[in-house]
């Protein structure tokens, strides 16, 4: 799966965690199932637009703030893997 659906994946993570809301709960709040919501978590599916609309509604942000949260996590987490790549060499 792409990178993207991952850093998504961590990103609705990172906010539930933060809401200190179980997976279920969150699935409940988006009216979608548990099991797709830990898939999503983990990279391993591709959602829908109203998919990400509904968690997004659900974690009670806005669809560009959630987006721009998932793509700040992953420039994060690409310069990481660069500043230790140079230090390694």
């Amino acid at each position: 799966m792409s990178d993207l659906c991952h850093y998504f994946g961590l990103t609705i993570r990172q906010v539930r965690e933060l809401k200190r809301w179980s997976q279920e709960t969150l699935a409940e709040s988006a009216d979608l199932n548990r099991s797709y919501v830990g898939e999503i978590e983990r990279g391993k599916v591709i959602p829908s637009l109203v998919t990400i609309d509904k968690l997004s509604l659900a974690l009670g942000m806005s669809l560009p703030e959630l987006l721009a949260h998932c793509e700040q996590l992953r420039r994060a987490r690409t310069a990481l893997v660069f500043d230790l790549a140079s230090i390694a060499c």
